[in-house]
């Protein structure tokens, strides 16, 4: 029982580099410098949610602590 109560209280399921990484990702959507595509060769990004998966894709490259995409 000790075990269950333990897995539930949970924590952050993202880690601070993660949340760093996505407010980055939305100051440059604001600016308008966030582009998409490999290598930023796409348009510039003009959605909020675009930016917060760009900011997350990032930070899964920088190794930071994020879920796993669900499929």
């Amino acid at each position: 029982m000790a075990a269950s109560s333990r897995r539930k209280s949970g924590g952050r399921s993202y880690g601070k580099a993660a949340s760093r990484s996505v407010e980055s990702a939305m100051h440059r959507e604001k600016r308008g410098t966030l582009k998409s595509g490999k290598g930023g060769k796409g348009g510039t990004v003009s959605s909020r949610k675009q930016a917060i998966a760009i900011g997350l894709s990032e930070a899964r490259k920088k190794g930071a602590k994020v879920p796993r995409k669900s499929s």
